[in-house]
């Protein structure tokens, strides 16, 4: 299975791709720049989904859906947002086909062009703030709190399996506010939550941050993100929530009658994260070995392979197997029986590895004498006999999978230490970003100028400015000039 993996440290872009197909998560598709998301990694995208809609649903958040196809028209009423996303639109310009006149193949009609063309959704601002113009009256109507599942497009030219692909799945939040303190707080919320998501569930420690104007979401006032740092020390965006102001409620005169009487705009949120978390979770954890999923994600916490010469034995290795799968289920934790006789347990051994599966029991004759079962640990690769009279195996188990998750963590967050350098100078600056990589917490003069000048020279952007920034005098790597604290940049996906 994991036989010719190759490794992290000689291709970590082979590695990661040829890792996604092996461990059946998706694969490239007929059309250019999309994949198809395989049933083991929708599996653990529908537990993603799960536990934020959740979380969105506890803060008071409820689903709605809104049209893919977005009129030409609407994208020009916010002039920072049609120009942020112009460049990846997809455009629906004719409505019908037929026949070509030698019968063999299927033309676009042109008698069939539409009045005003029709842009494939890259995000849905728009198009929910002209809807929202209808629901939004009086000051009762507010807060709105509406959230959708959705597919985006946006065209790319150079893709990746669920980092950047021409179309993915994402959710996105869009909220409606009274006032403008409410709609910040809305919008660190959201950040919050998507950072408690992250490290409780993907066990994978975020930055929490505000992108600096250059990176901001075009069309908003504020975007605050949750920054990651990937095992071959780059930096991944992992979630954003951006502040809108009114920029959209003004675009769209979308107007509330407010309890003093007057007429005012409302104030905006918006908010997502999209299938780029699958790669987030395959590229903070896994080994050289296949998948390390996080035992809170994964789709199969524990699977028991039997070790058996005979039918007969089978037979007596699922009996008891049955005893503990029902235990174990009845703590809510998922496992499965892997009885197939068209592979051998080795085998199976190396499927389950490559996929990630957290724990690992095998039991064969001899354990059944001794009362014995062998536990093996993905995320260390370590195994012990564990004798079955001596425990309680639910609540061992699920006490085994809780360590798990947090020696996940901890191993991203050591790592995340280790490849976090502060430097002072531009040498230092470069240095870094050549040979060691990772986060750089450097000095920065605050100007766009001096931004796009060490992107264009190391191709490293300011990934957020932290929101625990501490207040220190100094000066920016690149100018000499004053600057009152660090940000952190990196190199990134």
């Amino acid at each position: 299975m994991s036989k010719g993996l190759p490794k992290r440290s000689e291709d970590y872009s082979l590695w990661y791709n040829e890792l996604v197909k092996r461990a059946d998560l998706a694969e490239n598709s007929a059309v250019r720049g999309c994949m198809v998301i395989k049933p083991y990694g929708y599996s653990i995208w529908e537990k993603m989904q799960a536990e934020l809609d959740r979380m969105f649903k506890e803060t008071g958040h409820s689903n709605a859906y809104f049209p893919l196809f977005i009129p030409k028209s609407f994208l020009s009423k916010e002039a920072s947002h049609v120009e942020g996303f112009a460049k990846e639109c997809a455009v629906v310009t004719h409505y019908r086909l037929k026949n070509s006149e030698d019968g063999k193949s299927v033309i676009v009609d042109p008698e069939a062009k539409l009045e005003e063309e029709l842009i494939v959704r890259p995000t849905s601002e728009t198009v929910i703030w002209s809807t929202y113009k209808n629901w939004i009256q009086s000051y009762r109507d507010l807060p709105l709190l509406v959230n959708q599942w959705a597919n985006v497009v946006r065209w790319e030219m150079r893709t990746r399996l669920f980092l950047r692909t021409t179309e993915f799945l994402w959710q996105e939040g869009h909220t409606a506010h009274a006032t403008k303190q409410e709609a910040v707080d809305e919008t660190v919320q959201m950040l919050n939550v998507y950072a408690t998501f992250a490290e409780q569930f993907m066990a994978m420690p975020v930055v929490k941050g505000v992108k600096s104007a250059n990176e901001r979401f075009a069309g908003a006032e504020d975007t605050y993100c949750i920054e990651a740092l990937m095992q071959d020390g780059k930096a991944l965006q992992a979630g954003t929530s951006h502040f809108l102001g009114q920029n959209f409620a003004k675009a769209f005169d979308v107007k509330f009658a407010s309890k003093e009487g007057g007429l005012e705009y409302v104030w905006g949120t918006s908010w997502g994260v999209s299938t780029r978390l699958m790669g987030a979770l395959i590229m903070a954890h896994s080994d050289d070995y296949g998948l390390v999923l996080p035992p809170k994600l994964a789709p199969i916490q524990v699977v028991i392979v039997p070790i058996y010469k005979s039918d007969e034995e089978l037979d007596k290795i699922e009996a008891k197997a049955k005893e503990i799968m029902a235990k174990l289920k009845a703590k809510g934790i998922s496992v499965h029986f892997d009885h197939r006789d068209t592979h051998k347990p080795g085998w199976k051994f190396a499927e389950y590895e490559l996929k990630g599966v957290p724990l690992r029991i095998a039991m064969g004759p001899r354990d059944l004498e001794n009362n014995t079962i062998e536990v093996a640990r993905r995320d260390t690769l370590t195994k012990e006999t564990v004798n079955l009279s001596e425990i309680e195996i639910d609540a061992y188990v699920e006490g085994m999978l809780d360590t798990i998750q947090t020696t996940i963590y901890q191993k991203a967050f050591d790592f995340r230490a280790h490849m976090t350098t502060e430097v002072n100078s531009w040498d230092e600056f470069v240095d870094v970003l050549e040979n060691k990589t990772g986060f750089v917490s450097a000095h920065w003069d605050g100007t766009s100028e001096t931004e796009e000048k060490i992107k264009e020279l190391t191709k490293a952007t300011i990934r957020c400015i932290p929101l625990d920034q501490k207040v220190e005098n100094g000066a920016c790597v690149l100018t000499g000039k004053p600057s009152n604290g660090r940000v952190l940049f990196a190199r990134a996906y």
